[in-house]
């Protein structure tokens, strides 16, 4: 049974319900954030084990809240994986470089997603 809790960050109606309810189906506890300041106020209020972050959102975009998340010694350790329809060549180079431990495209093949999600967890929490 997977219990980890994963925040999905993804100003997207559709896809935060897509991602939200393959993870369920699939066991893990999963929290919702259509910003990267509600996504802020869900991390303090209930630490994810992993987030799956959408790079282009309204306002603060992923990769400064990544930046963010990665400078706060409470949250630097939290695993952050890039969610986003961004695949031009260099895109993953940029996500890593601000902060993020991996990098799935869009649109989501939803009978890989647990398995890519199982694999993130499985390297832990960073160093």
């Amino acid at each position: 049974m997977n219990t980890a809790r994963i925040l999905v960050v993804d100003d997207n109606p559709i896809n935060l319900k897509l991602v939200g309810d393959v993870l369920e189906f699939d066991g893990y506890s999963v929290l919702r954030a259509a910003t990267a300041e509600e996504a802020l106020r869900v991390i303090e209020q209930t630490p994810p084990e992993l987030i799956l972050m959408d790079i282009a959102l309204p306002g603060m975009d992923g990769l400064t809240l990544t930046r963010k998340l990665r400078d706060d010694a409470a949250t630097r350790k939290i695993r952050i994986v890039a969610l986003t329809a961004f695949a031009m060549k260099g895109d993953d180079e940029k996500a890593l470089a601000a902060g993020c431990d991996g990098y799935i495209t869009k649109p989501i093949d939803t009978r890989k997603l647990s398995e890519q999600v199982a694999v993130c967890l499985s390297k832990g929490s960073k160093e």
